[in-house]
């Protein structure tokens, strides 16, 4: 299992359900790199879909504690069930919001983290994976500078237990 996220310089994510900052060349990334892929998103981070549509070209899941259908979306109520949908598939990405991150982190092996290098108020923030033993930064995939803000989009890595890596 991997997971995607754009975080700013204080490793926030978003405030009220949404990106205060959002690039172009982050959603370009984001679209090449789950294409084909299962995704697993929260019914809050639905709302902030384009249409509050499923993904095109995904298989969509929606990790939710409430009962109930979400056009579009196979439901799971637990990571264990998430775990389950996505055995056969051929990458599952976590792609947020902040609690799906949470409960889903464990599961995962690699991290893409977009960091967009500035701080806006956010209410939602992502683990930061630099202070985290567990995870080490791999590599640089790339870099740039869109409307004046400078980011990177970075790949992390889980430490493995048995090499100490």
């Amino acid at each position: 299992m991997e997971l995607i996220v754009a975080v700013y310089d204080d490793w926030g994510i978003g405030r009220e359900g949404t990106q205060p900052i959002a690039l172009s060349a982050d959603r370009k990334f984001f679209r090449e790199t789950t294409r084909g892929a299962a995704v697993i998103v929260g019914r809050r981070t639905i709302e902030d879909f384009p249409g509050k549509k499923p993904l095109p070209g995904r298989i969509n899941l929606a990790l939710s504690r409430s009962e109930g259908e979400i056009p579009g979306f196979t439901v799971c109520h637990s990571p264990e069930q998430v775990l389950a949908q996505t055995k056969n598939a051929p990458r599952a990405f976590v792609i947020g919001g902040g609690s799906v991150y949470r409960q889903m982190l464990p599961y995962c092996g690699r991290a893409y983290v977009t960091k967009v290098h500035a701080r806006p108020v956010s209410d939602t923030f992502f683990p930061d994976l630099d202070e985290d033993p567990a995870w080490t930064l791999s590599q640089t995939l790339q870099s740039g500078e869109e409307n004046g803000i400078a980011y990177e989009m970075l790949l992390y890595c889980r430490r493995s237990a048995e090499s100490g890596e």
